[in-house]
């Protein structure tokens, strides 16, 4: 049996995993991030969950194929320096060589939403296909793109940020700075956003309710949940976000014309109740639609696993 390690570095946890040639995740581990730690702590750790993980399978690190780590920010698989991740402190840090230091054999990076997209056309949502794009939505929006079955990132290994691509000019402030993006719009933040101001405009609404009277106690789930109870503002709300989702999905579309476009974060467990709207907009507003041989729009399959197992895979885009 082949074996493999991935490492998912997030701001607040490190997640490592060991992965068969089944994409089965056969051992694990876990670390909070010492986030703003010197980078040479940040690498302790990571290899002492990747140690942690292998102990957990009863198999030596000696025996895996390579170690793949994922990080935020700007990653760049060919020089194994992450430039920017700025909720961790990382600027041009040389990550892969750090961990190579403290591991054994063959060490990957990625972006960590890259290899959570290379990991849902591996074993998730997109097996079996090689064409696809995946959008997370969460505090932010993450994205990663894979062309014929390789992630591609652009360039200057800065690509894929489909959160910041424009959707409406001078429109809504973005945490990037700008105004307008896609972010500011479909991140689980805005749909909280649209959320507050509906409940400010409807103080009857059942939002009120579910939210224990507080602006501040509203989430994603919010404005679902009083929909589902009749609501007329939530219903509202749950519409004008989808119309917002299903806008910038199309935009995707019409951009890379994938097999699938696959949806991850929280809001996507909201299911059919999100994907078959957004599938009946996104989808006629595409150039030359046609129903018979249009991309697929799904909802991610591996949640947080998606990036143990993209990260442990990585070394195959190598090959």
């Amino acid at each position: 049996m082949e074996y493999y390690v991935g490492i998912d570095l997030g701001g607040t946890k490190i997640a490592a995993g060991v992965v068969d040639d089944q994409y089965r995740i056969i051992g694990r581990a876990q670390l909070p991030t010492r986030a703003f730690h010197p980078a040479q702590e940040i690498a302790d750790d990571l290899a002492a969950a990747a140690r942690q993980a292998l102990d957990q399978a009863g198999l030596p690190l000696e025996g895996a194929r390579w170690v793949g780590v994922c990080s935020p920010g700007t990653a760049n698989p060919r020089t194994g320096v992450v430039g920017l991740a700025a909720n961790l402190g990382f600027h041009d840090t040389p990550l892969a060589a750090l961990l190579g230091q403290r591991l054994p054999g063959k060490i990957y990076l990625e972006n960590d939403a890259n290899a959570a997209t290379y990991g849902e056309m591996l074993a998730g949502a997109a097996r079996g296909l090689d064409s696809v794009v995946m959008i997370t939505l969460g505090t932010g929006v993450g994205g990663g793109i894979i062309v014929d079955g390789r992630i591609y990132s652009g360039f200057n290994c800065k690509g894929g940020e489909l959160g910041h691509m424009p959707m409406v000019y001078q429109g809504v402030p973005c945490t990037c700075g700008r105004r307008g993006c896609i972010e500011a719009y479909c991140a689980v933040t805005a749909l909280i956003r649209i959320t507050r101001e509906a409940m400010q405009l409807n103080a009857t609404s059942k939002m009120w309710e579910l939210a224990q009277g507080s602006l501040d106690r509203v989430n994603g789930r919010t404005a679902f949940d009083a929909m589902r109870a009749g609501d007329p503002a939530g219903t509202q709300v749950v519409e004008q976000y989808i119309d917002y989702l299903a806008y910038a999905v199309s935009g995707l579309i019409n951009g890379f014309q994938p097999q699938a476009v696959v949806i991850g974060g929280g809001i996507s467990k909201e299911g059919e109740t999100l994907f078959g709207p957004v599938r009946q907009r996104a989808l006629p507003m595409t150039f030359n639609y046609d129903p018979q041989n249009c991309t697929r729009i799904l909802p991610a399959q591996l949640g947080n696993d998606a990036g143990i197992i993209g990260a442990a895979l990585l070394g195959r885009q190598y090959q």
